[in-house]
C-alpha cells in the first residue's frame, strides 16, 4: 500500500511537508508534496535547522502547490543537502519562486551576518546558513513549470494535475492519482484556498472526486467579515489618519496581500476617499511581485482589472499615481522623517522583521499613527503580540509603548474562511477520508466540528503519523 506521512503544518499553519510513498520495487518511490518553511518566533529555527537526512537524496520528485514560504521555504536547504530531482510547480509559481527564494536567503545572510558578529566577540563558533544564493540558483534550475489542469507524470505511475486555489499568482490545488495496492487512489490538498471576496484572484476551483483530501484550516474557526464593511472601515480609519495628522502602516505580505492592498488604494484614491498624498511601498521584494503580477495580468482576474482600468482610463500608470517605491535603504530611512499623511506599506507582514520594524521606532508610540493588520499573524511573532493587545513590545533592543491605534482588517484574507472551507470540502462526490492541515489547534478542532454538521467527518492528524491511502 502507498502511505502519506505528515512531516509539516500540523497543529500549525506554516512549515508544509508531506511525504508520499508508492508502491514499487525493490522499494518505494519517495515523493515530497511541499517543502515549506516553520515561520513565527525565535523557536522555529531549531524545526527549521533539522536535516533531511537520507530523504534529501531517496527523493525522486517534490511537488509544489504554490511559492509563499510556509510551503517552499525550505527547497533550497533540500538541494543543499542533496536533492537533484524535479520540482514541480505552475509556471507563475517557478517565476515568483526566484523571488521569493533569492529574497530569503539574503535576509538570512544578513541575519547570519550580525549574530555571527556577537558570536564572535562572545568566542562561540559561527553558524551556517539553511542555504545561500547558490542553493537557491541550482534549486530554480530544478524547477519544471507547468500549466493548469495539464496531466503530469510522476515516478511510480503517480499523475499530478494542479488546479487553481484563487489564494495568490501561481497557487494550485494538487491533484494526485496514485497506485496503492493494486488500485488508483486520489489524493487532493488544497494548498492554501483563496477568499472568493478577494479581488485579483479567480475563484478556487472545485474538486468533486477524491478518496483522501488533505485541507488547509487557518481560518476554520470564523468567518471573515464581508469585504464591504472591511472596506468601509478601511476607509474611515484612512479618513481619522488623515484628519488626526499621522501616519498608516500597514504589514503586508509581499505575495498577495500587497497587490490586493494596492488595487484598494486605488479604488479608494479614484473615488476621492483618500486624502493622503503619499503611499509608500516600501520592501524590496513586494515591488518585485508587485512588477511581477502586472506582468501576469491575463492569470488575474479581468473583472477586478475591468474596474481600475476604467478608473484609469486604461492607462496603468494612472491606478496610483501617489504611490511611490522605495527600493533602497536610504529611501526607506527618508520615510522616517514623515510624521504624517502617508500610507506606509513594508514587510514583513507579522511583523518579524523587515522594514516595517524600523517604521514602529518612528510610528508605534504615536497615538496619531494607524497600524493597520491586513494578514494572518501566527503564534511568536510581534504582530501577535500587538493584535492580543500588548502595551508594550521590543523592538530592536527598545521597550516601545504601543500607543497607535491597532486595527485588524479581517476581511482581507487570502484565504478561505470557515463557510468557504465547509462548501469547498461539500462538492466531493461519496466520502473521501479528510485530514485538515495548516491550522493552529483551536481553528481546526471548530473546524472539525463544522464539518461533522455538515455531514463531513475530518480527522486532525499529528507530527509523523503514517497513513494509508
Amino acid at each position: 500500500m502507498s502511505t502519506l506521512t505528515f512531516l509539516g503544518a500540523v497543529g500549525e499553519v506554516t512549515g508544509s511537508c508531506y511525504l508520499l510513498e508508492v508502491d514499487g520495487e525493490p522499494r518505494p518511490h519517495r515523493l515530497l508534496l511541499e517543502c515549506g518553511m516553520h515561520q513565527g518566533g525565535r523557536d522555529v529555527e531549531g524545526a527549521n535547522a533539522v536535516p533531511f537526512g537520507r530523504l534529501a537524496t531517496e527523493l525522486e520528485a517534490v511537488v509544489l502547490s504554490h511559492g509563499h514560504l510556509d510551503h517552499a521555504g525550505l527547497l533550497p536547504k533540500l538541494v543543499r543537502e542533496g536533492y537533484r530531482g524535479p520540482i514541480h510547480c505552475t509556471a507563475d509559481t517557478a517565476e515568483l519562486l526566484e523571488i521569493m527564494l533569492v529574497d530569503a536567503a539574503f535576509v538570512m545572510a544578513k541575519d547570519l551576518e550580525w549574530e555571527n558578529r556577537w558570536r564572535g566577540r562572545a568566542g562561540k563558533p559561527a553558524i551556517e546558513p539553511l542555504y545561500d544564493e547558490d542553493d537557491v540558483a541550482l534549486t530554480l534550475s530544478l524547477c519544471e513549470p507547468h500549466g493548469l489542469g495539464r496531466p503530469v507524470h510522476l515516478p511510480g505511475g503517480v499523475t499530478l494535475v494542479f488546479r487553481d486555489a484563487g489564494h495568490i499568482l501561481g497557487s494550485a490545488i494538487v491533484e494526485l492519482a496514485i497506485p496503492s495496492g493494486g488500485q488508483q487512489r486520489r489524493l487532493v490538498f488544497s494548498g492554501d484556498l483563496g477568499n472568493p471576496d478577494s479581488v485579483l484572484m479567480k475563484d478556487p476551483e472545485k474538486v468533486y472526486d477524491a478518496d483522501l483530501v488533505l485541507m488547509e484550516s487557518t481560518y476554520g474557526d470564523r468567518d471573515h467579515r464581508p469585504l464591504a464593511e472591511t472596506l468601509e472601515e478601511f476607509a474611515q480609519v484612512l479618513e481619522e489618519s488623515h484628519r488626526d495628522g499621522g501616519n498608516v502602516l500597514i504589514p503586508a505580505f509581499a505575495v498577495g496581500r500587497t497587490q490586493e492592498i494596492l488595487y484598494h488604494l486605488s479604488v479608494l484614491y479614484h473615488q476621492g476617499r483618500l486624502r493622503q498624498q503619499m503611499v509608500f511601498l516600501d520592501s524590496p521584494m513586494a515591488i518585485r511581485v508587485t512588477e511581477l503580477y502586472a506582468r501576469k495580468r491575463k492569470s488575474l482576474d479581468p473583472e477586478d482589472l475591468k474596474v481600475l482600468n476604467i478608473a484609469a482610463h486604461g492607462d496603468p500608470g494612472q491606478y496610483l499615481p501617489i504611490l511611490r517605491l522605495t527600493r533602497t535603504v536610504e529611501e526607506s530611512m527618508a520615510i522616517n522623517r514623515i510624521h504624517g499623511g502617508a500610507v506606509i506599506i513594508a514587510g514583513a507582514g507579522m511583523c518579524n522583521g523587515g522594514r516595517i520594524v524600523h517604521h514602529f521606532r518612528y510610528n508605534l508610540e504615536r497615538p496619531s499613527t494607524r497600524l493597520v493588520i491586513v494578514g494572518f499573524q501566527a503564534e511568536g511573532t510581534l504582530g501577535r503580540e500587538i493584535i492580543d493587545g500588548a502595551e508594550r513590545v521590543r523592538v530592536f533592543g527598545e521597550d516601545l509603548a504601543v500607543k497607535a491605534r491597532v486595527h485588524t482588517l479581517g476581511g482581507f484574507s487570502a484565504h478561505a474562511g470557515q463557510s468557504d472551507l465547509i462548501g469547498w470540502a461539500g462538492a466531493f462526490h461519496g466520502q473521501p477520508r479528510f485530514y485538515l492541515v495548516h491550522g493552529e489547534p483551536g481553528a481546526q478542532q471548530a473546524l472539525q466540528a463544522a464539518l461533522d454538521e455538515s455531514g463531513i467527518e475530518a480527522e486532525i492528524p499529528v507530527y509523523r503519523q503514517r497513513i494509508e491511502l
